[in-house]
């Protein structure tokens, strides 16, 4: 039996910036791209994994969720603590320059970890925290 990752969500809060990130900054390609009532998903992953996606979701949608635990989803996600992802890359410092060339939020620079990882960090536009490891 084989198992595989097919869709993680990470929260947007604004759609536009959201594409620009991924699509322009990352390079990943748009699969979906969605509007429903006034709000907008996107899915998108890398070239070549089909199998892999991101959807970029607005959050706090659920209508069982109160006013104020919408704004508390939205002040989790602004400040970072909300949802992250790690991704990785066989040349981690190219990414990392790409990234700061695009103006990403940078987190951490690229550096090897004492548990055996080399990886850097950003924020996405909504504050979503991504961490990238080089790839062995």
């Amino acid at each position: 039996m084989n198992i595989s990752i097919h869709y993680a969500f990470l929260p947007h809060t604004d759609a536009d910036a959201a594409l620009a990130f991924y699509r322009d900054a990352l390079g990943f390609e748009v699969r979906n791209d969605v509007g429903y009532d006034g709000l907008r998903w996107l899915t998108v992953g890398p070239e070549g994994q089909p199998g892999t996606s991101i959807v970029l979701h607005p959050p706090a949608t659920d209508p069982g969720i109160t006013d104020a635990e919408r704004q508390t989803i939205l002040k989790l996600i602004a400040k970072g603590s909300y949802a992250a992802l790690t991704l990785a890359s066989d040349d981690l410092d190219a990414l990392f320059e790409r990234l700061v060339e695009k103006g990403a939020d940078v987190v951490q620079e690229p550096m090897d970890q004492p548990y055996g990882v080399r990886d850097c960090a950003f924020r996405d536009p909504a504050g979503n925290l991504l961490r990238i490891n080089q790839a062995a």
